[in-house]
């Protein structure tokens, strides 16, 4: 899967679908929306309401999106006895983050650890995905990408989003928190606080370009897989399934 992985057909069926199928633009069904932020991004931002980065701030900054999670769960051992005793053990998680792209030109394509599509800062698609962090135990961000916003005019749309790669699928003790910092402005940061255990995907915002200002618009919707979540947004790529190296 190539980072710009798609064909002049995909662009067309979910760009001409963008009116009657999806609020986000796409042809697909929308994913599973959970209530609400937490009480911190409600503070920052108003509950389900959009915030303006003015472009005198973007330009010329760089602008960090931040996951960090917890790395392991407790779950319950099966069985007969251990339920009784309530053993219990740890498990590891992978959780990654990426993102989905629209260039101008509509060059679109995503960056995420599995594929090793990383990007690139000083050019396109002008984002640069720090590389996987498999534990969850780097001191800060565990995963971070960085936008450039010297070339935030070449940049349409940025559609952020985390998945469980490996480990239990239990959103709510895995507790993913997202930050996106700007200089100059007040750090965006918010829990998932509410939970589909059966859903991996998670997309989480998107920043889109209005008038050379970016709009962050949260989301907090849940997928069964990338490509369902591709066609709720109109981006048109290519997926693959597969593993990590």
């Amino acid at each position: 899967m190539s980072q710009e992985m798609l064909s002049a057909s995909s662009i067309k069926a979910a760009s001409k679908s963008k009116a009657k199928k999806s609020s986000h633009g796409g042809a697909g069904a929308a994913g599973h929306v959970q209530d609400g932020m937490d009480t911190e991004l409600n503070a920052i931002m108003g509950k389900s309401t959009q915030q303006i980065i003015p472009i005198d701030v973007v330009h010329g900054s760089t602008i960090e999106i931040g996951l960090s999670w917890n790395n392991t769960v407790t779950i319950r051992e099966e069985g007969l006895l251990n339920k009784i005793f309530k053993k219990m053990r740890q498990e590891g998680v992978d959780l990654d983050l990426g993102c989905l792209y629209e260039l101008n030109g509509d060059r679109r394509g995503c960056l995420q650890a599995f594929g090793e599509l990383f990007g690139a800062f000083g050019e396109p698609p002008y984002i640069h995905h720090g590389g996987d962090e498999r534990t969850g135990d780097t001191e800060g961000f565990d995963e971070v990408m960085r936008v450039n916003g010297a070339r935030w005019s070449e940049i349409n749309r940025i559609l952020v989003y985390c998945y469980i790669y490996k480990g239990p699928h239990m959103w709510e003790d895995i507790y993913p928190e997202v930050t996106l910092s700007v200089p100059g402005v007040q750090d965006t940061k918010f829990h998932l606080s509410a939970y589909r255990d059966d859903l991996p995907v998670c997309a989480l915002a998107t920043l889109e370009n209005v008038d050379g200002n970016i709009r962050l618009s949260p989301h907090a919707e849940y997928f069964h897989d990338h490509a369902s979540m591709d066609r709720a947004f109109g981006y048109g790529l290519r997926w693959e399934d597969g593993k990590k190296n």
